[in-house]
């Protein structure tokens, strides 16, 4: 039996502690927040991420250590090196933590990216969006997710609006990409280098939250392969252990990298039903030296992300093969509380329970979009 250390109390640790129990493993988490929603399932430690006398505790009680998200202190991850196992190693982090490091990564590994430049000055921003044009989109380099600290220029006049809103922190300018989808690939790799993969994965947004995920999903063999490619690349670069997200748009034939997440990633929560091993299940397996698990989908899932507060339940619940996940967390605008997913044998058998759903929860705006991807990839098979 082995405790597994898990910085951040989350629901990602929430859930990579319940696929974990079954193994025999413990957990002990260490967060700064007193709601931390892992502490329904797991022991958590109140710390601050620098307090290097609790983290000292943390590390004397574990046998690996990993991270609930990507936004722990580098010098917090590199400290834990030299008292336990760390997965994965804070070099990866450090390149996840900061989108122009992620982007030169990703030219090295030789996937194409929108066009992006660094950006320290007003002038900077003048000179780059010279460079890359309208529309483009002005994102702070550390600590974005889930839409923020984000600014769309579409016109000289936002250049100065955009600064005030963003300026004071390294910036980075990207050129607006007009997709036909967005898609990510959830990988694993283990310690002895084993690479696995789940199927791609469609996503949609709302707000910038992730609103729906629908996998598999079927793209030309062209762009799943170059997809799959590019992450076990990255994975054997970084000497990466565990699981992680690497995004992308899709535009006709190209191929664009959009970002990578060093971590078990909202885009993969349709694993625990939809798969014989979970994105969770694998991380552990994967931090512990484990065999990995089989990745392969078992029909077709869709999950749909509870944003703010819990829609009533009992619409997802009446259908058969849906699944229900409340995070224990109290209701606030823009906080993941929860979600649900359903599965099917085919695409017009996840419509009917898609339309349902939705009619009954009143929730056209994030299931119709679903619908529409299920009926064009139902028309191509």
């Amino acid at each position: 039996m082995a405790t597994i250390g898990i910085l951040g109390g989350g629901q990602l640790a929430r859930m990579m502690a319940i696929a974990g129990a079954p193994l025999g493993h413990r957990f002990l988490v260490v967060d700064s927040a007193e709601d931390a929603c892992a502490a329904q399932v797991a022991p958590v430690m109140h710390a601050d991420w620098r307090d290097f006398s609790a983290l000292q505790q943390f590390a004397d009680q574990i046998d690996v250590a990993t991270f609930d998200f990507e936004n722990v202190p580098a010098d917090t991850a590199q400290w834990l090196t030299s008292h336990t196992c760390v997965f994965p190693n804070p070099a990866a982090l450090a390149v996840a933590q900061d989108r122009l490091r992620e982007k030169h990564l990703f030219a090295e590994i030789g996937l194409d990216t929108p066009a992006f430049a660094a950006v320290d000055s007003l002038d900077d921003l003048r000179t780059a969006v010279t460079r890359i044009g309208f529309p483009a989109v002005l994102k702070t380099r550390r600590l974005g997710y889930d839409g923020k600290g984000q600014a769309i220029l579409r016109a000289p006049a936002d250049i100065e609006t955009a600064w005030q809103a963003l300026g004071g922190v390294p910036l980075i300018l990207e050129g607006f990409v007009a997709f036909d989808c967005e898609v990510s690939v959830i990988g694993v790799r283990s310690r002895s280098g084993e690479f696995r993969h789940y199927p791609l994965t469609r996503n949609w947004h709302l707000g910038g939250i992730l609103s729906a995920s629908l996998a598999p999903v079927q793209l030309p063999d062209s762009i799943s392969q170059r997809a799959v490619a590019c992450a076990r690349a990255i994975a054997g670069h970084l000497d990466y252990v565990g699981v992680f997200a690497l995004e992308f748009f899709v535009k006709g034939e190209q191929l664009l990298g959009n970002e990578m997440a060093p971590r078990v990633h909202n885009s993969g929560h349709w694993t625990i039903e939809g798969c014989a091993c979970s994105q969770f299940e694998n991380h552990v397996r994967a931090v512990l030296g484990l065999p990995l698990g089989d990745t392969a989908a078992r029909g077709f899932s869709v999950m749909l992300n509870w944003i703010g507060e819990l829609p009533d339940a009992n619409a997802v619940l009446a259908e058969a093969r849906a699944h229900w996940h409340d995070y224990g967390k109290s209701p606030r605008p823009s906080r993941k509380v929860g979600h649900a997913t359903l599965r099917a044998d085919s695409p017009d058998e996840m419509i009917e329970r898609l339309q349902r759903v939705g009619k009954a929860l009143d929730r056209q705006a994030q299931i119709e979009p679903v619908i529409a991807g299920l009926a064009e990839m139902w028309n191509r098979g």
